[in-house]
């Protein structure tokens, strides 16, 4: 009997896999690393075929952890990054890379090399822009595409197949070249709810042959539908049979949003907080919701007839990994290392109160603010700095950068209820859950009631849901969300500390205007020189 499903969850650094049963249980899973290419400042490149051999690889794992026989699998379900995978007319992988090195087809979502064409989108002031916050990012497609036809013209006349990663999947999947709802929406510029294509703004910035260029539908498939069943050769790599379905896919922290409260009944009142690499705030509303330095509102981009905004912080994780690496005291930021700190933090509070790391102040902005203030040119600040290199200087900057990170958050919530957005409990999932130290801030910090998801990955959850509607096991993605939901453990926050967070608030946005008034001298400086 068919009553499970596979739901696969590709990250920034590796693909993970879950097999699921109908109550949303999570039997088995595995894992697989991911390579990434950085040729470059601001260049980072996927190999979208190391990526299947790692989703591969992955499934096979779970599949073995819960000793599930292939023909129990009803369906399967792919989330991915949003990045951009560029294949030839045959469907063989095409470089994207400036070292001309064709393995490396895939610009990852992270990659900001095209910062200039982000702006000259933005400058064109066209409609789209009211679905991205006004301002165009360089981690969606369209920018990046740009990038792509200007400066590797051959690999453009070369390509056959543009590809969000989750597409991608599905169509190494089962062979269809359908393109999710979700993907589209939300980093093609393409509007369902409005015909679907701009043609008049894909030509102003010079892609008028996108879509036949890269063997893209005038129609988009929603988030569940089911494209298909598995390809033999599929199955044979996946260590599945041909007798299970292919769903859409989704973008990951789409997918990590539909885990978590796409089952909940006051879906609107909600805020899912998808925090790992980066960090994504999202919502679902049954009208659309413009709200400026916000991305959406897409219709229909996890549960059909829902709009979803999305807020974000593009470096999280990644801030922290980057500050334990970049510390003398530091060194590989990995899980025991950041435990370790994490610790020796909580130590150190216990015996100095509040006077732990005081003065240090921390701008998180390393990889521009995605939220809410629309600037990918923004850069981070540290305020307080001393000679310490010791390991206690180092977690004084890490307590400090983790304060930065929710206040971070908070600044998005404040910006989204001045807009009239509801957001009375945040529900928080992803690699975070696993920092105690964040848990604790996003509560205290960032003020907000908080429910930790108790599934163990909500990302590959909401794919699960996903599949498991595909596979007919429901009768549609919301009554699947509803029977898959996962439970929650509350968190409220410390009133004890709201003062010092307050505080710690007021000096935060402080810091934002400072910096700009200094690059707004340092521009001056710039021109007078030129």
């Amino acid at each position: 009997m068919r009553d499970l499903v596979c739901a696969v969850d590709v990250g920034t650094g590796s693909a993970r896999a879950g097999i699921f049963d109908r109550t949303g249980r999570l039997l088995g899973r595995g894992e697989h690393p991911i390579a990434m290419n950085r040729p470059r400042a601001d260049h980072a490149e996927h190999d979208s075929e190391d990526i299947w051999r790692a989703v591969c690889t992955a499934v096979r794992t779970a599949r073995a952890v819960a000793a599930a026989p292939a023909e129990a699998i009803a369906g399967i379900g792919f989330d991915a990054t949003c990045s951009l995978v560029v294949r030839d007319t045959d469907g063989r992988p095409l470089g994207v890379s400036t070292d001309g090195e064709a393995r490396w087809d895939t610009i990852v979502w992270l990659d900001h090399r095209a910062l200039a064409e982000a702006d000259e989108c933005t400058a064109t002031g066209h409609r789209v822009l009211d679905h991205i916050g006004g301002v165009m990012s360089p981690e969606m497609q369209v920018p990046k595409l740009m990038w792509l036809k200007r400066n590797l013209p051959r690999a453009w006349a070369a390509a056959g197949h543009f590809f969000d990663l989750a597409d991608f999947l599905t169509w190494r999947a089962s062979g269809s070249t359908a393109r999710s709802q979700c993907t589209l929406t939300a980093k093609w510029t393409y509007l369902p709810h409005a015909g679907g294509w701009a043609r008049d703004f894909l030509a102003a910035v010079g892609l008028a042959d996108l879509t036949a260029r890269g063997n893209l539908p005038e129609a988009a498939s929603p988030v569940g539908a089911r494209l298909g069943t598995l390809t033999r050769e599929a199955a044979d790599d996946l260590g599945l049979d041909t007798g299970c379905a292919v769903g859409a896919g989704l973008i990951d922290a789409f997918a990590g949003a539909l885990g978590v409260i796409g089952g909940e009944d006051d879906v609107g009142r909600r805020l899912a907080l998808i925090a790992g690499t980066s960090s994504c705030l999202m919502g679902f509303s049954r009208e659309p919701v413009y709200v400026s330095g916000v991305w959406g509102p897409y219709l229909g981009a996890a549960l059909p007839g829902h709009w979803v905004y999305e807020g974000g912080q593009s470096a999280t994780g990644a801030l922290l990994d980057h500050v334990v690496r970049v510390h003398a005291a530091g060194g590989t930021p990995d899980a025991r290392l950041h435990a370790r700190i994490v610790e020796r933090i909580a130590v150190l509070r216990a015996e100095e109160g509040s006077r732990f790391a005081a003065g240090l102040n921390v701008l998180p902005d390393f990889h521009g603010n995605r939220s809410p203030l629309a600037d990918p040119h923004a850069r981070g600040v540290i305020s307080g700095l001393t000679l310490d290199a010791s390991f206690d200087g180092l977690c004084r900057l890490y307590f400090r950068t983790a304060v930065a990170i929710a206040l971070g958050v908070r600044h998005i919530l404040d910006h989204l209820k001045a807009s009239g957005v509801p957001a009375e409990a945040l529900h928080v999932t992803g690699g975070h859950l696993r920092n105690p130290l964040l848990m604790e801030l996003y509560a205290d910090a960032a003020g907000c009631a908080v429910h930790e998801t108790g599934a163990d990955d909500a990302m590959l959850l909401g794919t699960a849901m996903a599949a498991a509607a595909a596979a007919g096991l429901y009768p549609s993605l919301a009554g699947a969300c509803r029977a898959m939901r996962p439970a929650l453990r509350h968190r409220a926050p410390d009133p004890a500390r709201r003062a010092g967070y307050e505080r710690d608030y007021r000096i935060f946005l402080a810091m934002h205007e400072q910096r700009r008034a200094l690059a707004g001298l340092a521009e001056g400086l710039w021109s007078t020189d030129g």
